[in-house]
């Protein structure tokens, strides 16, 4: 009997210690509401979440965050990874100049900067600053967005986000003077800013919402004409608006000699219309260029009456054509470049076009005239990725920069007459790449498919199983993820960290097809190429499931949700950040309607509802389930895939979950989807998720240890 006591004393102990740090998570109250899909009945709980103004809802924000903060703040080696976040990324930043009237202008950050400054210099070379967004706001939440000046220079206009949200303001400066010249536009949304000439410009954006400007649907886009000088209310519209045909996605171009204007028109994500309208003709009619949404086509260049449009009609992988002013549509296009077995972009400048192709994710650069001849192959620094060759055809020097996952991006000058590169500026940045290694390795998904996945981390570390590894995803909306640097994930690999990354389907590494392969009814095969890149690195030892941690956002915050729920057992820690998670619902918020192309809607059919809710991270969190260690991060001023999407998905689990994993939501204050956020919140937000992905993983000191200067 005593020993008997004594066992059961001594397990009730150690249950007690087990449990200790067992999180008491808030309430979240059910109010159910009863949606009818078809033949079938679907419950929400907690439809009340997706009240952003209610206020309950910001109550309930206030206490997640309370919890999350609480545990956050335990976490014994946040100051280090703080204090090496802010050391690493404390170097001058720099973009490619560009010229724009007697002015060369660029981007630069000193280092921690909330915001990019724009700067400029004239012919005397002296450097002055033109436009500082850390003066906008003192947190930094307000942010520069888009910068367009008039062709000559002399004017300007951009556009702001308050708080990360997609609604901009534009402001109209003389550039020559840098001065403000009249009032702001207000409501301005998905929106370029294309001059014509020093008159005027075209701008895009929605009917501002009768209800919450961050989650009221938002589904007829319209462009805009803006004359310099008269108030906003007398604003033209040129396009959209029209009961008979609606359109969520509304662009446009002007030629750069401002006698031509090039709109397009989308209803989904995927496939356009296009139009040519002759500017000096005021009663001009607008001429069809696509017969219809089948294709996508994006103008490029003009020469005269001749214009380079990029399009996938009939070209899976892309190709650029030319048309004619006055025979734009598309039986009288003419190719100029191929297509080929590779992905193709193109970019012009010098009087040259430049394609630029994607070869399993990887960058390879052609120069052409614009005659459509090819001369010849551009020598890239290395393996990695390679954007720019933009400018004005007299431009005798274009920029172009080059990077991968553990090379910081360097900027060269390229001179396109003859065909010669140099470097124009490097980062002094305290990362050693030399010691780091990126590996392309192409693994097998389930229905046999081959998936590359690019692995990278430091030299010399040991396939034992052990090593802490973040596997990132996207696989979406035709999207290709080519190897890029960033500050965040040095300082992981740093810590002896893999990051692999694999090109998913539902992305555009392989061109059109490839993207389709992970759209509507399809969608799963983009979680099982995510699950089978997992088994991959397990399998192959280079990590086990007690250290993977898998992370995305947005559609990758999808692909994190479903991912968790369908295999739990796979990961230790799941990061899905800013996700479309309610799969049912998804497009009655914002422009949410104009993903139906990748994901169908659950209206569209009883088929498609069924195939939506089979995968759905809100509709699928099971009870009882031990789920992953999970850390759901959004914005409370995300406008473009909505918090309660996140909000519900974090209620859900923490309802249902059952086991020892925290399952927490980080809300950040003040920002959106992403786009300006500042620097000082970007690297918080890091501290948190390494912390909480290393610190869930067993670690209790820092893997490696970071090497720390003194400050001062």
């Amino acid at each position: 009997m005593y020993l008997r006591y004594f066992s059961l004393l001594f397990l009730f102990f150690i249950s007690c210690q087990k449990n200790f740090d067992r999180i008491n998570y808030p309430l979240t109250e059910k109010i159910p509401t009863v949606d009818t899909y078809f033949d079938s009945e679907v419950i929400d709980n907690y439809r009340w979440l997706e009240d952003d103004n209610g206020e309950e809802t910001k109550n309930w924000v206030v206490k997640q965050n309370e919890t999350t903060f609480s545990y956050l703040d335990k976490i014994p080696f946040r100051n280090q990874i703080k204090n090496r976040l802010e050391q690493l990324w404390n170097y001058d930043k720099l973009s490619a100049p560009f010229i724009k009237g007697p002015y060369t202008y660029y981007y630069k950050n000193n280092g921690l900067q909330n915001q990019y400054v724009v700067f400029r210099k004239g012919e005397n070379n002296e450097e002055e600053v033109f436009l500082d967004p850390n003066t906008f706001s003192k947190d930094g939440t307000i942010s520069l967005q888009t910068l367009s000046f008039s062709e000559s220079g002399k004017l300007a206009a951009y556009s702001i986000s308050e708080g990360g949200s997609d609604w901009r303001k534009i402001i109209i400066i003389d550039a020559l003077k840098n001065e403000v010249i009249e009032d702001t536009l207000a409501d301005v949304k998905f929106s370029g800013i294309q001059w014509k000439k020093e008159e005027g410009f075209f701008y895009s954006s929605y009917d501002k919402p009768k209800g919450s400007e961050l989650s009221e649907m938002t589904d007829q886009h319209k462009l805009y004409y803006h004359k310099v000088g008269t108030p906003q209310s007398k604003d033209q519209l040129v396009y959209g608006g029209t009961s008979k045909e609606k359109h969520r996605y509304v662009g446009a171009r002007v030629t750069k000699d401002g006698n031509y204007l090039f709109i397009s028109a989308s209803k989904t994500t995927s496939g356009n219309i296009s139009f040519v309208k002759d500017l000096s003709q005021p009663n001009s009619s607008l001429l069809r260029v696509d017969e219809d949404y089948s294709s996508d086509s994006y103008f490029l260049e003009s020469e005269g009456t001749t214009f380079f449009i990029v399009t996938n009609k009939d070209a899976p992988n892309q190709k650029l054509i030319k048309a004619t002013a006055t025979q734009p549509n598309q039986k009288y296009w003419e190719d100029v470049i191929s297509e080929t077995e590779n992905p193709l972009s193109v970019s012009s400048g010098g009087g040259y076009l430049f394609a630029r192709y994607m070869v399993d994710a990887i960058s390879q650069v052609f120069q052409y005239n614009l005659a459509g001849e090819n001369m010849g192959k551009i020598e890239l620094p290395g393996v990695g990725t390679a954007s720019g060759w933009s400018g004005r055809k007299e431009d005798n020097k274009l920029y172009y920069t080059f990077t991968n996952y553990h090379s910081p991006g360097i900027i060269y000058e390229y001179n396109p007459r003859g065909k010669i590169s140099k470097k124009h500026w490097s980062p002094k940045i305290d990362f050693e790449s030399k010691n780091y290694v990126s590996e392309q390795i192409f693994y097998t998904s389930s229905d046999g498919t081959k998936v590359p996945m690019i692995i990278t981390h430091k030299k010399g570390i040991k396939y034992n199983g052990k090593n802490p590894t973040i596997l990132y995803g996207y696989g979406g909306f035709n999207i290709s993820l080519q190897p890029s640097f960033s500050i965040a994930n040095a300082i992981w690999m740093e810590q002896g960290g893999v990051y692999a990354v694999p090109n998913l389907r539902g992305g555009g590494e392989y061109g059109k097809e490839w993207h389709k392969a992970g759209t509507k009814q399809k969608k799963q095969n983009v979680f099982d190429d995510f699950i089978a890149a997992g088994e991959y690195l397990i399998s192959e030892q280079i990590t086990n499931p007690e250290f993977l941690a898998i992370r995305g956002g947005s559609n990758g915050g999808l692909l994190v949700g479903a991912t968790m729920t369908q295999r739990p057992d796979l990961m230790k820690v799941a990061l899905p950040a800013v996700g479309v998670l309610d799969m049912l619902r998804y497009h009655k918020f914002t422009a949410g309607a104009g993903w139906a192309y990748d994901y169908g809607t659950s209206e569209d059919s009883k088929e498609m509802f069924d195939y939506l809710k089979s995968y759905s991270p809100v509709h699928n969190v099971t009870n009882g389930t031990n789920y992953p260690a999970t850390l759901v991060t959004t914005g409370d001023h995300d406008d473009r895939v909505v918090p309660a999407h996140s909000f519900k998905f974090a209620a859900e689990l923490q309802d249902k979950h059952n086991g020892e994993n925290p399952v927490l939501i980080r809300i950040e204050t003040n920002t959106g989807h992403g786009a300006g956020t500042p620097v000082s919140k970007r690297i918080e937000q890091y501290v948190d998720i390494f912390g909480f992905t290393l610190y869930n993983m067993g670690f209790r000191v820092l893997p490696e240890r970071i090497k720390s200067k003194p400050k001062g």
